[in-house]
């Protein structure tokens, strides 16, 4: 992984425990489970990954952002950092 994503480790738990909420949502579906609750599932995995982007900009921020500045590549930095929120943005 890139150097921004120190945390890789954290992640991928993050990740492999949305993964299993997936897999839960359609054990769920298979097993008839009232829609409140399987939408309640969706919701919640929904944030995880919303967390787990929150997490990557921010690495890009302090690590990717920094470094480009420090080395005078300031325009550069600024059109991906723009980029990479926009990407963000459109999560939600």
């Amino acid at each position: 992984m890139r150097k921004c994503i120190e945390e890789s480790k954290q992640l991928h738990v993050r990740l492999n425990r949305i993964v299993g909420q997936l897999n839960g949502v359609q054990k769920m579906i298979d097993e008839d489970v009232p829609c409140e609750d399987i939408l309640t599932q969706i919701n919640a995995a929904n944030g995880a990954l919303h967390r787990i982007g929150l997490m990557i900009l921010e690495g890009h921020l302090r690590h990717c952002v920094r470094d480009g500045i420090e080395r005078g590549n300031a325009d550069e930095v600024i059109e991906n950092f723009a980029e990479a929120l926009e990407h963000f943005s459109r999560l939600a």
